[in-house]
């Protein structure tokens, strides 16, 4: 497949009423056929997403048939012997029954569950790609905030749809869900009324059903049709390169950048009906129905919410402040503040980054990340204090497993929690610049080739090569910038 070169549109400059309406929304969509994509494989989180989103839909109206979204005791009369007798919700006992006793309805289960774990995934490479490259400055930074919310909306829709088989694991989620509202300052009980509809469970249920299918569904649509419209509006980014500057894209054709990503979008909707079919994940007829005098011992949540549980673990017990006549319960509004603050960061950085750069230009050539050492550095403390988080949610489970204490993991895990994201950026920087010095090196003068030759004189010396040229102009591209030494 032969690359094309493409000028962005509005090179050209254009003369007020020209030509109809009409005849120019035809010309436009003519020139988004002949756009170019930039052939990188990030472009490909795209259509990952897109295939997770698709799977959830089209397996979720089929859940939608069998579930029954009701918090009301009935007795389990099904096929799984144990349960037999037993009081549980209308909504446990119709995900018992759908598992269990539907046919296909094990798989269409899993393959939802699946690809709920999948999408933030996909979405948080997605931020990564983006962030590291500098895909989120002017003119893209709405794009950027676009695809925050997106990656904030799968958190919620994935959490409120964990609750909804109304099982021991999730209950004990929800539990701890009530006991961080009830800990809000001020309107906490006011909070858990709204939320539950009266006293643990209340009317939970059915309240995150309508949430899950209809409210989140809803602003997500709203997001997603935002995206593609500022996405088909705006020239892609691309890395640099050979050829490649601020006003044209060197890539594929559109058709066949949409062929490749067609590709990939049915590649991974295929992985995960596979994944439906052979892995289990969450057999709620071994947790037992949920009941408000119970909690599961070593619960843990989807991965994606597991560092919020793990901000709650580290915050020190009994961390409580007296104001106004009233408790403060810091370990529980600390976390909740970090968790506000992690999130806000990365959707507001491209204005934080701009306003300490002073850089107000458009950017459509992307960076390299050793390119960009302090940016870089900072996405890498992000990301190791996030893991540190989410590692410290499993801290029952490692101490089941490896024997090791409770209270010293978490002991452990609140020094790393400060010194990990700290270190990893000064070892991040100066990698960078390693690097930087590297290419700096290469570009003066070749690099090795690992043969050794020998002088008439019996001189030993070792020949270089040049560096491909497409090597060559992504970095002579960037020493252009004036990048940070």
């Amino acid at each position: 497949m032969t690359s094309t070169t493409m000028r962005v549109r509005g090179d050209q400059p254009r003369v007020a009423g020209a030509r109809p309406k009409s005849l120019r929304s035809i010309a436009t969509y003519g020139r988004l056929g002949r756009r170019a994509e930039p052939n990188h494989w990030s472009r490909l989180l795209g259509a990952l997403s897109a295939a997770c989103l698709a799977v959830l839909v089209v397996t979720g109206v089929l859940l939608l048939l069998h579930y029954e979204p009701s918090a009301d005791t009935v007795t389990y009369s099904g096929s799984y012997p144990l349960l037999r007798g037993v009081p549980v919700s209308a909504a446990y006992a119709s995900t018992v029954h759908l598992s269990l006793e539907v046919r296909g309805g094990m798989l269409i289960r899993q393959t939802h569950h699946w690809a709920a774990l999948v999408l933030p995934a996909s979405l948080m490479l997605q931020l990564a790609t983006r962030f590291f490259t500098g895909a989120f400055r002017k003119p893209y930074r709405l794009a950027w905030v676009l695809l925050s919310a997106t990656f904030v909306l799968a958190l919620a829709a994935g959490w409120s749809g964990y609750a909804l088989p109304d099982d021991m694991l999730s209950g004990t989620g929800l539990r701890i869900f009530q006991g961080i509202l009830v800990g809000t300052p001020f309107v906490g009980g006011w909070l858990t009324g709204l939320v539950f509809g009266g006293e643990f469970p209340g009317d939970i249920v059915p309240r995150l059903y309508w949430l899950h299918v209809a409210v989140i569904p809803a602003v997500l649509a709203v997001v997603l049709v935002a995206r593609y419209v500022v996405g088909r509006r705006q020239r892609p980014a691309q890395p640099s390169g050979a050829g490649h500057t601020e006003s044209n894209v060197v890539g594929l054709p559109w058709p066949a950048a949409a062929v490749r990503s067609a590709g990939m979008f049915l590649i991974t909707s295929g992985i995960l009906l596979v994944m439906g079919a052979t892995l289990t994940v969450a057999p709620i007829w071994l947790y037992g129905p949920s009941t408000p005098e119970a909690a599961s011992a070593g619960s843990q949540p989807d991965w994606y919410t597991s560092w919020l549980d793990g901000a709650l673990r580290l915050a020190p017990s009994g961390w409580d402040v007296t104001w106004f006549g009233g408790t403060l319960p810091l370990a529980v509004l600390v976390p909740q503040l970090v968790a506000a603050a992690l999130l806000g960061a990365v959707a507001l950085y491209p204005l934080l980054e701009q306003w300490v750069t002073r850089d107000r230009g458009e950017h459509h050539l992307l960076d390299r990340p050793r390119d960009r050492p302090h940016r870089t550095g900072l996405g890498v403390a992000g990301f190791t204090f996030f893991g540190v988080l989410w590692l410290s949610g499993s801290t029952d489970i490692v101490s089941t497993l490896f024997h090791v204490g409770f209270e010293t993991q978490v002991d452990v895990l609140r020094v790393v929690a400060i010194a990990a994201p700290g270190l990893g950026y000064l070892v991040t920087v100066a990698l960078c610049r390693a690097l930087q010095a590297r290419d700096r090196d290469a570009v003066q003068h070749g690099v090795e080739t690992g043969r050794m030759m020998r002088a008439p004189d019996g001189r030993y010396w070792e020949p270089h090569s040049p560096l491909p040229a497409e090597a060559r102009a992504r970095i002579t591209a960037a020493h252009q910038q004036e990048l940070t030494p």
